[in-house]
């Protein structure tokens, strides 16, 4: 199947240059800047990303293709929490991106018809390769929207003065 053919990709392969533009202006201080004690940093986020390519993505797409109906456990972030809470946001972002280009390159060389094999997710059911890439970039898309609100924060906020009183930020 071409990878052009596949849901997602073109997102799966934007993400690490998106994340790359959010965190230009990033020191490492304010990658390990944290809102609240509960809430995660762009480092630990970085870090989450980078173990989900490997233990739970690219875990994934391998079962898929190698097993016939693969049962597959959710991913539970809430697990690797300490994982992730001193990790070094550059080699997190390193990890993930080299991840990331191995699996964009996996996912181009997939066989037609690679889309629509199946798997049985504990706690979905029955789902499709298809619809795990969906679900991929929305993971994507929400650790991106979350580090956005970080910078948000921590890089623009209080630059902004009076014009950033009228913004209800949730970081």
């Amino acid at each position: 199947m071409k990878h052009d053919e596949l849901p997602a990709v073109g997102q799966l392969e934007a993400t690490p240059e998106i994340l790359r533009g959010l965190m230009r202006e990033l020191t490492g201080e304010d990658a390990r800047w944290k809102p609240a004690p509960d809430r995660f940093s762009v480092a630990e986020v970085l870090a989450h990303l980078a173990h989900s390519e490997g233990h739970c993505y690219r875990l994934r797409l391998d079962r898929f293709m190698n097993e016939e109906r693969p049962e597959l456990d959710p991913d539970d972030a809430q697990f690797y929490l300490d994982l992730y809470r001193n990790a070094d946001p550059e080699d997190s972002f390193d990890h993930f991106e080299e991840q990331r280009e191995s699996n964009i390159e996996f996912l181009r060389n997939l066989p037609e018809g690679a889309g629509e094999r199946r798997a049985i997710h504990k706690e979905a059911g029955e789902i499709t390769m298809a619809q795990m890439l969906h679900e991929w970039a929305m993971h994507d898309l929400g650790h991106i929207r979350q580090i956005a609100e970080l910078v948000r924060a921590r890089k623009h906020l209080a630059g902004a003065g009076e014009l950033g009183k009228s913004y209800r930020l949730k970081p």
